[in-house]
């Protein structure tokens, strides 16, 4: 009996599989697909990153009007893509990078690869209450683009202090009668712009010190009906009446793949050589946001995938 086509594409060795795509992974696809090194690319559970539950991203060179994040993607696809990138939208299950070439696993199907550029990103962090878990989809979101419809002329809350917690309090007064945003600490981490943003937004009431202790709601229908607070100073407790609360607390590096394989720092993101995306291991590259703890921008992810993509290219002419 014949293999299958796709059973012999399985069993070649590629030059670079990408695991991951947003703009560092699909980048890397577009500067890999160029140097003719023929890409595999695996979107992963979220295809497009963290910009396909993004609004307008205005801070991306080239589109002096703004484009909604889930568009940006698309067209970072359909480029990577018009080069001869093969993309899969299917979950890399396991990865050996203990020789060459590695194996990437997704499900049954294995695949080798020469090179593998990490372009994994990070996930929302979420504040560990079970009443996260219990209305997850019934009043609690951590997008609010995804989810703001929903509460068009209700009361919402935003948790966070940082740049995507004063996006996602802005993005919710497009819908929302009132947005309350909760930060348990005296200032914001936020960039001076965003806070100004949301400071002169009269639709926008800060809670400073204060930290979340419960999220409460009926059970049928399960719906949010409240949440309660606490003074991170006094510990005087209170409760407020609203309809949906959004979780905006920061990152997580996706790394399970990689744990106890390649080095990462204290916060658990990938270590790559200075001035560099090369890894741990020689052959595998890391860029975007599972990599910088520090700048987390889509223009910085897009100008680390292409960094990437340049070294796996070195490195196989070597």
């Amino acid at each position: 009996m014949r293999p299958s086509v796709h059973s012999l594409y399985n069993l070649m060795t590629h030059h670079v599989i990408i695991i991951g795509s947003g703009p560092a992974g699909y980048t890397a696809a577009l500067y890999a697909a160029r140097s003719d090194l023929k890409p595999l690319l695996f979107t992963g559970l979220q295809p497009g990153g963290q910009l396909t539950i993004t609004t307008d991203v205005e801070n991306y060179p080239g589109f002096p009007d703004g484009i909604m994040g889930p568009e940006m993607m698309e067209l970072f696809r359909r480029q990577a893509e018009r080069f001869g990138t093969i993309i899969r939208d299917e979950h890399v299950t396991r990865v050996d990078l203990s020789q060459r070439p590695f194996k990437v696993r997704v499900g049954d199907d294995e695949y080798l690869s020469e090179t593998v550029i990490i372009a994994t990103g990070a996930s929302a962090k979420w504040l560990g209450l079970e009443s996260e878990i219990s209305f997850g989809g019934h009043g609690v979101s951590a997008c609010a683009t995804c989810d703001g419809f929903f509460f068009r002329n209700k009361v919402v809350a935003v948790v966070g202090g940082g740049d995507t917690a004063m996006e996602e309090a802005h993005y919710l007064t497009k819908h929302a009668r009132e947005v309350h945003l909760i930060h348990r600490r005296d200032e914001f981490r936020a960039s001076k712009i965003m806070q100004d943003r949301v400071i002169s937004n009269p639709k926008i009431h800060i809670h400073w010190n204060t930290g979340v202790d419960e999220i409460v709601g009926d059970e049928d229908p399960r719906r949010v009906t409240g949440i309660r607070l606490r003074d991170t100073v006094t510990g005087e407790p209170r409760e407020m009446a609203l309809d949906g609360v959004f979780i905006a607390i920061g990152h997580k590096p996706n790394i399970e793949l990689f744990s106890g394989v390649l080095e990462t720092d204290a916060a658990g993101y990938l270590i790559t050589k200075p001035d560099s995306t090369a890894t741990s291991i020689p052959g595998v590259f890391a860029c975007g946001d599972v990599q910088d703890p520090l700048w987390r921008q889509a223009i910085t992810a897009a100008g680390s995938g292409c960094i990437a993509a340049i070294e796996a290219e070195r490195f196989l002419s070597h």
